[in-house]
């Protein structure tokens, strides 16, 4: 009986948690309407982040030269909607990287590292045999909300 309290406190959080209304963030140039994802979603206070290529948001195009180029302009792509999106890469919890080849890894590595600090966060990677737009990279991450302001 000393146990039940504590576990209906346990099981009432959890089912609140999963009532958390789900904000989907787009703004009106981030993708074409015919794409079916949003660039963004926020549960709480997490923020999850669609993967994203090397595009470069003036052209929409892929960068040119590799991995490298790649690396760092998803990564500030990343850094952008963050930022807009009330978060930013201090507050990244989780990044998962998807490779065209494993062999890139270490390039990647080489830039993906300048936009983070120790410690960093949990990661995940896998190579695969094609990503969209013929890329070298993509990245998803997982982010947590900066605290609102209260006056």
């Amino acid at each position: 009986m000393r146990y039940l309290v504590p576990l209906m406190m346990v099981i009432l959080c959890h089912f609140s948690a999963m009532a958390e209304e789900v904000i989907f963030l787009n703004e009106a140039s981030d993708r074409p309407s015919t794409l079916p994802f949003s660039k963004a979603t926020q549960v709480g206070e997490l923020i999850f982040l669609s993967g994203e290529l090397g595009v470069n948001p003036q052209t929409g195009k892929l960068v040119a030269g590799g991995i490298e180029p790649e690396t760092r302009q998803l990564m500030q792509n990343i850094a952008s909607t963050l930022n807009r999106f009330n978060s930013s890469l201090e507050r990244v919890a989780k990044c998962t990287v998807f490779l065209a080849d494993i062999k890139e890894w270490a390039k990647f590595n080489q830039v993906y590292k300048t936009f983070f600090t120790a410690p960093y966060p949990a990661r995940s990677a896998m190579a695969g045999s094609g990503l969209g737009l013929n890329a070298r990279v993509e990245v998803e991450c997982i982010a947590v909300v900066r605290p609102s302001v209260k006056e």
